[in-house]
């Protein structure tokens, strides 16, 4: 099964996240099919940026996006 989740990455207390498509079963920062974005929570602009294609095409081959990147999909309208 698939999953679109965040890949921590970041300094302690400055942390960054690479949205990727990656195995359901597979650990949060090991191996992944592909990077499809990134998200900023600290910048005072709380960067999201995401490929809305790939992001619809992923969801399509059955990929399940994490409770966070579900919530941020429907705050910035996509799927």
């Amino acid at each position: 099964m698939l999953a679109i989740r965040l890949k921590r990455m970041g300094a302690k207390h400055r942390p960054y996240y690479r949205i990727v498509v990656s195995e359901n079963d597979r650990t949060p920062r090991g191996a992944f099919l592909e990077e499809i974005g990134f998200y900023h929570p600290v910048s005072p602009k709380k960067d999201f940026k995401v490929d809305e294609e790939k992001v619809r095409y992923w969801l399509s081959k059955g990929a399940q996006p994490s409770d966070t990147l579900r919530h941020l999909f429907k705050k910035n309208g996509i799927a």
